[in-house]
């Protein structure tokens, strides 16, 4: 292969990507343009009939996006699951972009199709779903698009026919279950798969914000009673609001008492699966049916890398089942992807985490991790001795706060975040509470992430 000529713009792009992280903290951590001001410069500067020399388009959209972006990857952005990507995982995405291999069709990529199948194996092992042969996974556009295959791979699995007649199929409306602090994408999912947004039961909340396993059962009777059938819980280990854990043990035993489907949206808390002295947060992660994880969250690889683990492969298959005439023929070793995942052409998404992996090893990654929940902890301390109150505690590197000054109305809190983002000194968030207070919000998203960057935002809030 021959090596890229400095006038590249690939070779333009690499550079550019090499620079970024050690001049991130330059930027303010956002900018928020007017509209109407991103528009009038992109239609008086960039007449697309006009040809221009690649690496200057290169080097011109690299400013626009430095000029006009929330900077998710700034080591004081503290918001939304969004990570500073590694430069390996970025080496990943940038080979998944070169060669270009499609995953529909196992004889069109053998290398990245094994690839994944090798990474998710070890992954789902290491953070304790089960043995490598005890269950299925792929890769997906991220955590909506796993949730939304784990439910209808459920119903799938519970209702014989489900996958051929859908809710004709059904001998009563099915009915399912999340916490008042899950994932939107469940709703979404309700009215994809037919069964209709009202199907999604949001349950209450105990006083730390997990999921009240008596009112759920409690709902649960109450849907039977009313003619509904309960077929799947979902159990969240990390909200996005507030960073809450379910109890994965209490949801197990309760989901094989009633008969639901144990679903685990760990899209971001998962990760901290792989840490051993936090481990005992997840304990019954391993009896759980399917599990989201997102390694575009916690595991700091580019948007987006959705993984989705099952224990039962066959209803994967009958899930996504297809067949044509103009597919390649398969293999005998492992499953089309186009024939089992919820997509049909997709790049290679698990080469940004492979080589970020490979290049870490798992004991690099626990680590990273370990230290991202460190600087978690240090900001509470740092929080609470410059006079903040700390709202639901959580393991995971995610903090709620609040004070007497501030309140808990929308308006106040929103005012205090925008006033810190305005700043230029970090980005946080306000959030309400499933209890329905308004707080301020806080993230450990960056593994960059420092002390001092700490005591930035703690002044900033001052």
């Amino acid at each position: 292969m021959s090596p890229l000529r400095d006038s590249d713009p690939i070779a333009v792009a690499a550079e550019i990507a090499r620079a970024l992280p050690h001049r991130m903290r330059e930027l303010a951590p956002a900018v928020q343009p007017p509209a109407a001001e991103v528009r009038a410069h992109l239609a008086a500067e960039w007449d697309l009939g006009v040809a221009r020399p690649a690496q200057e388009v290169v080097r011109a959209t690299a400013a626009l996006l430095e000029r006009w972006s929330t900077h998710v990857v700034h080591p004081r952005y503290y918001g939304f699951f969004n990570p500073s990507v590694t430069p390996e995982s970025v080496a990943g995405d940038l080979l998944a972009a070169a060669f270009n291999p499609q995953l529909a069709a196992w004889t069109h990529a053998p290398a990245a199709c094994e690839i994944e199948r090798h990474l998710l194996r070890a992954l789902g092992a290491a953070i304790g779903f089960g043995a490598p042969d005890d269950f299925l996974a792929h890769f997906t556009s991220g955590g909506a698009e796993a949730n939304h295959s784990a439910l209808l791979i459920a119903l799938t699995h519970r209702f014989e026919g489900y996958d051929r007649d859908g809710l004709a199929a059904c001998p009563r409306r099915p009915s399912f279950y999340v916490s008042a602090g899950a994932h939107d994408s469940f709703p979404k999912a309700a009215h994809a798969v037919g069964l209709g947004r009202s199907a999604c039961r949001k349950v209450a909340v105990d006083s730390a914000f997990r999921l009240d396993l008596d009112a759920l059962a409690a709902q649960i009777a109450l849907d039977r009673a009313a003619g509904l059938e309960p077929c799947f819980l979902a159990a969240t280990v990390g909200t996005t609001a507030c960073g809450a854990l379910d109890s994965l043990a209490g949801a197990a035993k309760l989901c094989a008492r009633e008969n639901l489907w144990l679903h685990v949206d760990g899209a971001w808390g998962s990760a901290w699966a792989l840490v051993p002295e936090m481990r005992a947060h997840f304990a019954g992660i391993e009896r759980a049916d399917s599990l989201t994880l997102d390694a575009h969250k916690a595991l700091q690889v580019p948007m987006g890398a959705g993984m989705l683990f099952c224990r039962h492969p066959e209803s994967v298959r009958r899930a996504f089942r297809t067949a044509t005439d103009y597919m390649p023929s398969g293999t005998a070793v492992t499953d089309d992807p186009y024939s089992s995942t919820m997509q049909w052409s997709r790049r290679a998404i698990g080469l940004k985490l492979f080589v970020a992996l490979a290049s870490l090893g798992l004991p690099g990654a626990i680590e990273m991790l370990r230290e991202m929940a460190r600087r978690g902890d240090a900001l509470r301390e740092k929080l609470a001795a410059a006079g903040w109150e700390i709202v639901a505690p959580t393991p995971l590197p995610l903090v709620c706060f609040t004070r007497a000054s501030l309140g808990t109305d929308e308006t106040a809190v929103r005012a205090a975040a925008d006033g810190v983002i305005a700043s230029g000194a970090a980005w946080i968030a306000p959030i309400r509470a499933p209890d329905g207070r308004w707080l301020l919000r806080a993230c450990i998203t960056s593994h960059l992430t420092s002390n001092a960057d700490l005591d930035v935002l703690v002044t900033a809030l001052a």
